[in-house]
């Protein structure tokens, strides 16, 4: 089944164009959109996305019209892979998933990604090992014991909420369960 994708991003403009070309395209079904791109939450995309089937293709006039984001194009192409199901963009021949030529693209693109996240996180540890070997920890500093004691005793008179023990000490709800855990876990030898 071929199905057709359209949108714009704002109400003033027209999607006229668009399903003229996805209507010439002979698409089984075709979804209009007028929301931004930069959205993945799109109503009428998800809907697409929840009703693929196997061998399904879905279409569009051009990719700019399914993703603003080269990272979101990839998650949506690797939904459609899961689902078995291609992607046709009638602007850019080279994209369509249909063809050996498309998916080798999408292939060297998505290696490309995988690079450019890898060195980030590569930066990433060397610069912490880095500040380690100066001394730096990093992370949040330490709640102050006093700060840590007039939480418990808030908490443990069941007299005030977790937001006003929040207000009233700075410590939020996850860091004072944690400091509670570890005060209710016995010390062993």
């Amino acid at each position: 089944m071929k199905i057709g994708y359209a949108r714009v991003s704002t109400i003033d403009q027209n999607l006229e164009r668009q399903i003229d070309q996805l209507e010439q395209y002979d698409c089984d079904q075709i979804y209009k959109e007028k929301i931004t791109g930069t959205k993945f939450n799109r109503p009428e995309l998800q809907k697409i996305l929840d009703s693929l089937r196997k061998n399904d293709i879905v279409v569009v006039t051009e990719l700019s019209r399914l993703s603003r984001s080269v990272k979101d194009l990839f998650n949506l192409i690797e939904l459609l892979k899961q689902k078995e199901a291609n992607l046709i963009s009638l602007k850019e021949p080279w994209a369509n998933t249909i063809t050996p030529q498309g998916k080798l693209m999408f292939t060297i693109f998505a290696g490309i990604s995988q690079f450019d996240r890898d060195l980030t996180s590569q930066r990433t540890k060397e610069g912490l090992a880095i500040a380690r070997a100066r001394g730096r920890k990093g992370g949040r500093p330490p709640k102050s014991a006093k700060d840590v004691n007039l939480a418990i005793k808030m908490y443990d008179s069941k007299e005030y909420s977790i937001s006003e023990i929040f207000k009233a000490t700075g410590i939020g709800k996850t860091t004072l369960y944690r400091y509670i855990n570890k005060r209710s876990i016995p010390k062993t030898k």
